[in-house]
């Protein structure tokens, strides 16, 4: 009996980079289109892809976000008309 050794490549990500906006309220409008986007995958003129976004009531939000760069990842919200404080690079644990 052959038995055959399959390797798989693990795959390749853009980096992600997680933000933090402190009183950011987001109208319901702006989270359905956030969320739209996400199920689509789709990426910006930046290159940068919403990958999560979590918020609460008190306007605190933390994204979760694909790019190329950190650079990019601000230009993504410059464009969006939200300022951005601290970006991280993170990487997964799991």
């Amino acid at each position: 009996m052959d038995r055959h050794v399959i390797r798989l490549q693990p795959e390749r990500h853009m980096p992600r980079f997680m933000d933090f906006h402190e009183d950011l309220k987001l109208p319901q409008e702006a989270i359905d289109q956030i969320a739209q986007g996400t199920r689509e995958g789709a990426a910006d003129e930046f290159g940068v892809r919403q990958i999560e976004l979590y918020h609460n009531a008190d306007g605190k939000v933390y994204c979760l976000l694909e790019g190329p760069d950190e650079d990019a990842i601000r230009q993504h919200h410059e464009a969006l008309g939200v300022p951005c404080g601290d970006v991280h690079r993170v990487d997964s644990l799991l």
